[in-house]
């Protein structure tokens, strides 16, 4: 069965839920079996260019040194959401407190 890898991911907002998917989907149908390190390693390497790139070197540097907090492609894909598509949220957020109507008037009309 032929499955399709990740494109690689350099932080674009609208990308990270497309790359999270491809990401899992692969490991859970190819690497499977493989330790956890070398799942997390496979996942960041298809990290390349735009911000992700001094994010991933600083995560890294971070496991190099078992400093960091992520252990397992799960909490992996917990932090690359975090860190790149937290943005799209509170941007959603914030449109959605402009739209909000009191009376016949918008927020920004009330105020």
């Amino acid at each position: 069965m032929e499955i399709a890898k990740p494109l690689l991911f350099s932080g674009r907002i609208e990308k990270v839920n497309a790359f999270i998917n491809v990401a899992h989907l692969y490991l859970s149908i190819r690497i499977i079996e493989e330790p956890e390190a070398t799942r997390m390693a496979w996942v960041l390497s298809y990290i390349q260019g735009g911000v992700a790139e001094a994010w991933k070197d600083n995560l890294l540097d971070e496991l190099s040194k078992e400093k960091s907090e992520v252990e397992t492609t799960e909490e992996l894909f917990q932090k690359i959401r975090n860190e790149f598509g937290e943005i799209e949220k509170k941007e959603r957020k914030i449109k959605q407190l402009r739209t909000i109507e009191q009376g016949r008037r918008t927020c920004n009309k009330y105020v």
